[in-house]
């Protein structure tokens, strides 16, 4: 992790003072934002230019995603956004949907996993099999997240997500464009930003996010699977953290073939 990435996150308070929120804790203006702002936008036009209606934002509703929504409206670029909805995800993230809605006019495309797949995975594995080895929270992950994933990207080209350099050592080079494995093209326009950055951007933009940012959960994922952090701890720190480091990843962004992803394998 980088020295930002790892000061993002080490000046949470401590205690959970009410008053505290997400945008009080992160957001300031840093050297060089209006150049990655421009950047960014820029990156956006070239590939709606590019894709056109095979192009697709693949939103988690965390805040970066929020960010990009935000700019494909101020944009007026009409590109399609869509998220999956596990089964299992805070209701507080899901409420941001209809305010997506409502302040920028885009309708969210909404995937869900095969409902059999679900009853008969919890009815054979348990409801919290996740906690119980590795293997078994990557199976879930590819029943409620890899599967839908592949039909929400099913004759798409391009497909734009929130990753950014600083959130993990996992995804310390991430690129602002790649190949994901499938014949499609991954793009990451928020790659090098900063945390302070997205909150700057949140803050002076007025972009709705989840409430649970307030509660130090920077990063925000499945309920069972995410918790807050506390002082000092990596950014994603509170998601699977009964993991090892190298293991915190679900298969969203590792190259796949077709057959992996219809199948609901993962790495």
């Amino acid at each position: 992790m980088s020295d930002s990435a790892s000061d993002a996150v080490s000046f949470l308070p401590l205690g959970n003072a009410p008053q505290s929120s997400a945008i009080s804790l992160y957001a300031r203006a840093t050297a060089g934002f209006d150049a990655r702002l421009d950047e960014t936008r820029a990156l956006l036009r070239e590939a709606h230019a590019e894709f056109g209606d095979a192009l697709l934002q693949s939103s988690s509703l965390g805040a970066e995603d929020m960010v990009i929504t935000a700019l494909l409206a101020e944009l007026q670029l009409p590109v399609a956004v869509a998220t999956l909805d596990t089964g299992r995800l805070h209701a507080e993230t899901l409420a941001l949907i209809p305010q997506i809605r409502t302040q920028y006019g885009i309708e969210v495309q909404v995937f869900t996993p095969v409902a059999d797949a679900v009853v008969q995975f919890v009815k054979t594995r348990g409801e919290n099999a996740m906690y119980e080895s590795l293997a078994l929270r990557k199976e879930c992950c590819g029943i409620r997240k890899l599967e839908p994933l592949s039909r929400m990207l099913a004759g798409r080209s391009a497909w734009i997500t929130g990753l950014r350099r600083e959130q993990s050592a996992n995804r310390a080079e991430v690129p602002f464009s790649e190949p994901d494995g499938q014949g499609r093209t991954k793009l990451n326009p928020l790659a090098a930003w900063s945390w302070a950055d997205v909150w700057h951007f949140i803050q002076t933009r007025g972009v709705p996010y989840n409430a649970l940012h307030d509660q130090f959960m920077p990063s925000i994922g499945c309920a069972p699977c995410t918790r807050a952090i506390a002082v000092g701890e990596d950014f994603r720190a509170g998601r699977w953290w009964w993991e090892d480091e190298n293991a915190k990843e679900c298969g969203l962004h590792k190259a796949k073939s077709n057959e992996d992803l219809k199948s609901g394998a993962t790495a």
